[in-house]
């Protein structure tokens, strides 16, 4: 069970206002908010070298952290700026060569898809979209039959920016697995709402944030990489912290996962992650994941009764993002609002998932997306609102 009470009470901002923009920017917990500030405090009263060397247990216990919410090793973590830096770094660290192809989703994020088209326009990889099934949700069959010899790597988000759809990351996993093909899994919006068993789903290589489901400060980010594969990548990027120079001529990789990683980070919210992920494993994964759903679930149920709203996610068992349009009004009037009314919801551009909006002739569509520590009476506030707005 969930305390509800307690998790609010750590969450301020719900006291006045209905947050089901989570996919977007989560509401910090106070321990994750405190995490932060005490550190700053510790810079400001003995300097940033100092504070760092005297927290170096509770810093290093990050690693610990998210290893262990993800079903890894710590020594396959590396932690980050944001997610967009965790999947560049493992994308652009494989090797490509005129001819090799990489399969991903209609639904893939546009900063994936761009980064395929630069190192398809620098090599001369082929970009091959796998079509969707029936529900929406890439179609296994279909990137079975896709697989040959030229395929390096798959790449696919798991829970796309523009809806509920779940895509079946570890069926596709067995797949990549079965003909040894690289597989990097964009998790941005599963980790936090739902579990993520690395070993369980089989990829290679994964990238997520802080700040969206998981509660955690903007500016944060992590990437796993297994470590049968960890030793064939070298980074796009590297420094001496990723890199020791060890002679004149000379640098030696890191044996970790750090190998990714840089000098240099934002020590305050590295705290800030390692707070949100222990404050997410305390409450547990699988009771998160099932109040997530319970409450989007609600939300699409309500919004099924009103008129001119139309429901835009897709699957077979949609996940706690929540997109929709409504006859006669625009997506950033809606959310403009809302927003007056004290409920935060956002929307979501076609140009986000160009390939799925363009399939599917998407407007720009309106996304709300609850959370465990929101409320029934806050989705129904929702529902009420939008039913104000609604054609009689």
């Amino acid at each position: 069970m969930i305390d509800l009470d307690r998790i609010r009470a750590d969450t301020p901002a719900a006291a006045r206002l209905a947050y089901l923009h989570n996919a977007g920017s989560a509401l910090m917990p106070a321990p994750v908010v405190a995490a932060m500030k005490g550190h700053i405090d510790l810079e400001c009263e003995i300097g940033g070298y100092a504070a760092a060397d005297l927290e170096a247990d509770r810093l290093d216990a990050v690693y610990d952290s998210v290893a262990r919410l993800l079903n890894a090793a710590p020594d396959e973590i590396a932690l980050v700026e944001n997610a967009t830096v965790a999947w560049q770094m493992a994308f652009y660290s494989l090797p490509f060569r005129k001819g090799d192809r990489i399969l991903t989703a209609e639904a893939e994020y546009a900063a994936n898809y761009v980064a395929f088209l630069q190192v398809a326009k620098r090599t001369g990889a082929i970009i091959d979209v796998v079509p969707s099934d029936a529900s929406g949700e890439l179609d296994v069959d279909a990137i079975e039959r896709m697989i040959d010899e030229r395929v390096k790597l798959i790449a696919i988000t798991w829970v796309p920016t523009n809806g509920g759809l779940v895509n079946p990351a570890a069926a596709i996993g067995k797949i990549a697995r079965a003909h040894g093909i690289a597989y990097l899994l964009d998790a941005c919006q599963a980790v936090g709402q739902m579990d993520v068993d690395v070993k369980a789903i089989g990829c290679d290589m994964l990238s997520a944030t802080g700040r969206k489901f998981l509660r955690g400060p903007r500016g944060t980010g992590f990437l796993y990489v297994r470590r049968a594969l960890l030793q064939k990548l070298e980074p796009p990027m590297i420094d001496h912290f990723a890199a020791p120079w060890v002679s004149r001529d000379a640098y030696q990789l890191r044996d970790d996962a750090r190998r990714f990683e840089t000098w240099e980070n934002n020590y305050a919210a590295r705290l800030g992650l390692g707070a949100a992920v222990d404050y997410a494993l305390e409450i547990g994964i699988a009771p998160i994941e099932q109040r997530c759903r319970m409450l989007a679930g609600r939300l699409r149920s309500g919004l099924a009764t009103l008129p001119g709203i139309t429901i835009r996610d897709l699957g077979r068992a949609p996940g706690a993002i929540v997109s929709f349009t409504m006859d006669g009004h625009e997506a950033d009037a809606i959310v403009a609002s809302a927003a007056s009314a004290g409920i935060a919801i956002g929307d979501s551009d076609p140009s986000s998932t160009r390939i799925d909006a363009e399939l599917r002739a998407l407007p720009h569509i309106v996304r709300a997306s609850p959370h465990y520590y929101n409320t029934e009476a806050e989705i129904d506030r929702l529902i009420a609102h939008l039913a104000g707005l609604a054609p009689r």
